[in-house]
């Protein structure tokens, strides 16, 4: 089953006839079995997924699908190894049939810092960019939006979204595997948009502001969470090449030079509504994303600092309103 049939007739609503038609080609060569060394194994596991019917489906204070009695005793371990094939998990936690998929970020505590902050999302349309998994798009869903898009051009977090979908069955939530340069210009439809951990990795970041802003209808609602330095309007960290062993952080504004930002790039009532030192709690090693993290990337003799020598991450969440 397409997981993305029902999406084109709901872009067409909205008037996006002819990008719903490219989207089709967009997507279906973007999970070709060839296009990633993984791909034929993640769709041979997808297809090999037993079919249940989960008893109940909460989106709203946590992701739980089921319960252990969905899934009978002698198949957990396989399904747990199934599961397991579609690693690194990265956002979460789910709850699939009584097992905890324990991922490395707890994304709930970041979207109970958000929630309280943004307008209501009953309704709206939603896009999320660099959405990994659909973590916090289903948790969109559970607060009501009426359709949620979700963009990530990483492979396996579309994988673990499509695993997801298969026993969710929800006809609002898309997660798409494509960036955010294979949006249309000027789509100005969406009544809320969100950036969360993006905006460091693009290379141009005032662009990336722009883009953004196009995406949203005039009064839409922004919002951005990033990494965030200390400093004034004129301070910016620009790494000499990786942060926290990442080589694709390009800026690391202060909070008064994101404001600026936001404001040179047309944005109106702009606010830093959260600040959050990234905790080795919050984001750490499990079984079910067994590489390096957090723990890994800071100074094992002084955890305010990277590995590198620059200040550990701290992240800021700012909610702003496009121009009418």
């Amino acid at each position: 089953m397409n997981p993305y049939q029902s999406l084109y007739p709901q872009l067409e609503q909205m008037g996006l006839e002819d990008w719903a038609r490219q989207l089709q080609d967009l997507v279906a060569e973007k999970l070709v079995a060839d296009g990633h060394g993984d791909m034929e194994r993640w769709q041979a596991t997808m297809n090999a997924l037993p079919e249940l019917k989960p008893s109940h489906v909460a989106l709203k204070d946590n992701i739980e699908i089921g319960c252990k009695a969905d899934l009978a005793d002698s198949r957990r371990d396989a399904f747990i190894e199934q599961l397991k094939q579609f690693h690194p998990w990265r956002k979460g936690p789910y709850r699939l049939f009584g097992i905890d998929i324990d991922t490395e970020w707890r994304s709930d505590w970041k979207w109970e810092r958000v929630l309280p902050h943004i307008h209501s999302l009953k309704g709206k349309k939603v896009l999320d960019i660099g959405g990994g998994n659909g973590y916090h798009g289903w948790r969109m869903i559970g607060e009501g939006a009426d359709l949620v898009l979700g963009i990530d051009p990483t492979l396996i977090f579309v994988m673990q979204y499509q695993l997801m979908q298969k026993y969710i069955g929800d006809k609002n939530h898309y997660v798409l595997p494509i960036g955010i340069e294979d949006l249309p210009t000027q789509l100005a439809c969406f009544d809320t948009v969100f950036s969360m951990g993006v905006l460091y990795h693009r290379r141009s970041p005032i662009e990336h502001l722009y883009d953004l802003r196009s995406c949203l209808r005039p009064g839409g609602e922004l919002v951005l969470e990033t990494l965030i330095i200390e400093g004034d309007s004129e301070t910016t960290l620009m790494p000499e090449d990786r942060y926290a062993k990442m080589r694709n952080v390009w800026f690391i504004p202060s909070i008064t030079t994101m404001e600026l930002w936001l404001r040179r790039s047309g944005f109106k009532n702009i606010r830093c509504v959260d600040v959050n030192t990234t905790s080795i709690e919050e984001q750490r090693q499990t079984d079910w994303m067994i590489f390096e993290s957090l723990a890994d990337f800071l100074d094992p003799n002084d955890r305010t600092k990277t590995m590198e020598g620059y200040p550990a991450p701290v992240r800021a969440t700012f909610v702003a309103t496009a121009p009418k």
